[in-house]
C-alpha cells in the first residue's frame, strides 16, 4: 500500500507571496555578501575535530586499555562526536547543503553508518516525511508515539501518559540504541510496504542495510575484543555510554524544536489536504532556541535554528544565523508567527510543559490543535 499524498493548499495565496518575497530577500543577501550557500573552511575544521571526537577516543580504549570509569568517560566523549557527526557533518551532507558536488555530499553522508544507522531508511524519514509534513502524525514519524511516550495531541491517550515527563529522558538515552540495533528493519519493512521503497530496490537496499550493521557491529564490539585483547566489560562499556549520550543529546535537539508547547499538530481533511501554504506550516510547526548562544550553534550544527533549516534545507548551517534575521523580519512583515526560545532552558521548560499537555489531553476527537 503506497504512502497517501498531502496536499498544502494556500486558500488566500498569502503564504505564497511571503515564502517568494523571504526567497527573494535570502538569495538577494548571498549575493550582496558574495557567498556560497555551501559549507567553507569553517565547516571543514568542524568536520575534522567532529570525527577527531569520536575516533581519539575509541583508539585510546583500544590501545590503552584504561580502567571501567576512564573507559566511561571515554564513551561520553564519543557520544557527544557522535552527535556531533550526525548535526554538523551528515545531517547538511544529506540535505545537499555540504558542498556544490553531489559527489562529496553522498560521500559525506555515509558517515551515518558511524552511528551504526541506515542512510536509505534516514532520506525517507527525515528528507521526505519530516520535512515536508512537519508535525502532521499521520505522515511525520518523528512526532508518532514510541512505545509509552506520547508526542501528539491526535493520538490515544494512555493512562501511564500522564507520567511522561518523568520517564521521558530515560527513553530519549535508549534512541541512537534502539535505532542501531533494531529500529532500521522494523521501518524499512514498513517503508516497503507503504511503497516508499520500491520493488526493485528492495533486496540491494536490504542487503546494503544488512551490510552496514555487520559492518559497524564487528568494528565497534568484536574487533575490541578479539583483535585488541579488550574486555567485553570494556569495550560493552564503551559502546553503552557513548550511545546513552548520543542518544540524549539528538533526541532532545530535535525535541526542543518540534514538541513543544508553543507549535502546532495539524490534520488534514477527508481529501488529504492541509489549508495552508507549506512555509506558513513550517513557522507554525518549528520553533528555534538559544539563537545568541554561539557555542550551541557551533556544536548543534545549526539544529537551534530549525525554522530557517526547515524553509531552506540545502543551505549550509553555517549561514543559519544571518538569515534567521531575514526570516524573522520577513515573518513579522507578513503577520506570521516566529517562533523562538531565548535560552537552552528556557526550550526544555517548554518541552516539558508539552509532554504534561499531551499526558492530560482528552481523546483525538475532543483534542485542540
Amino acid at each position: 500500500m503506497s504512502q497517501p499524498l498531502l496536499r498544502f493548499i494556500d486558500p488566500e495565496r498569502d503564504g505564497a507571496v511571503f515564502f517568494a518575497t523571504l526567497r527573494q530577500r535570502v538569495d538577494a543577501y548571498f549575493k550582496a555578501q558574495s557567498l556560497d550557500k555551501h559549507s567553507d573552511k569553517r565547516m571543514v575544521i568542524k568536520t575534522i575535530f567532529m570525527l577527531a571526537l569520536y575516533i581519539v577516543p575509541f583508539l585510546v580504549a583500544l590501545f590503552l586499555h584504561p580502567v571501567s570509569w576512564v573507559t566511561v568517560m571515554l564513551g561520553v566523549l564519543m557520544g557527544l562526536g557522535l552527535a556531533g557527526i550526525g548535526m554538523c557533518i551528515m545531517h547538511d551532507a544529506v540535505h545537499g547543503a555540504y558542498s556544490r558536488s553531489h559527489k562529496i555530499n553522498k560521500l559525506i553522508g555515509y558517515s551515518i553508518h558511524l552511528l551504526g544507522a541506515s542512510l536509505i531508511n534516514w532520506k525517507i524519514q527525515h528528507n521526505v516525511l519530516h520535512h515536508t509534513y512537519t508535525n502532521v502524525v499521520t505522515h511525520d514519524e518523528d512526532i508518532q508515539d514510541k512505545l509509552i511516550l506520547r508526542f501528539s495531541p491526535h493520538t490515544e491517550i494512555k493512562w501511564y501518559h500522564k507520567i511522561q515527563v518523568v520517564y521521558a529522558f530515560l527513553f530519549y538515552s535508549l534512541m541512537t540504541l534502539y535505532w542501531t540495533t533494531v529500529k532500521d528493519f522494523v521501518q524499512f519493512q514498513r517503508y516497503y510496504k507503504k511503497g516508499l521503497i520500491k520493488e526493485k530496490d528492495y533486496l540491494p537496499d536490504f542487503l546494503k542495510l544488512v551490510l552496514g550493521k555487520l559492518a559497524y557491529f564487528i568494528v565497534i564490539l568484536i574487533l575490541p575484543v578479539y583483535l585488541f585483547d579488550c574486555s567485553w566489560l570494556q569495550t560493552l562499556l564503551l559502546f553503552l555510554s557513548m550511545h546513552f549520550v548520543a542518544g540524549i543529546v539528538l533526541t532532545i535537539v530535535f525535541q526542543l524544536a518540534h514538541t513543544v508547547d508553543e507549535t502546532s499538530y495539524p490534520l488534514p481533511d477527508d481529501l488529504g489536504v492541509i489549508h495552508n501554504n507549506w512555509a506558513v506550516h513550517q513557522l507554525q510547526t518549528t520553533v528555534d532556541f538559544a539563537r545568541d548562544s554561539k557555542i550551541l550553534t557551533w556544536y548543534l550544527g545549526g539544529l537551534n535554528f530549525q525554522i530557517e533549516h526547515h524553509l531552506f534545507p540545502s543551505i549550509c548551517h553555517v549561514h543559519y544565523p544571518a538569515i534567521a534575521k531575514i526570516v524573522e523580519s520577513t515573518a513579522s512583515e507578513f503577520g506570521i508567527p516566529y517562533y523562538h526560545h531565548p535560552t537552552l532552558l528556557s526550550a526544555v521548560q517548554s518541552h516539558l510543559q508539552a509532554l504534561v499537555k499531551f499526558g492530560k489531553l482528552p481523546h483525538p476527537s475532543e483534542a485542540i490543535v
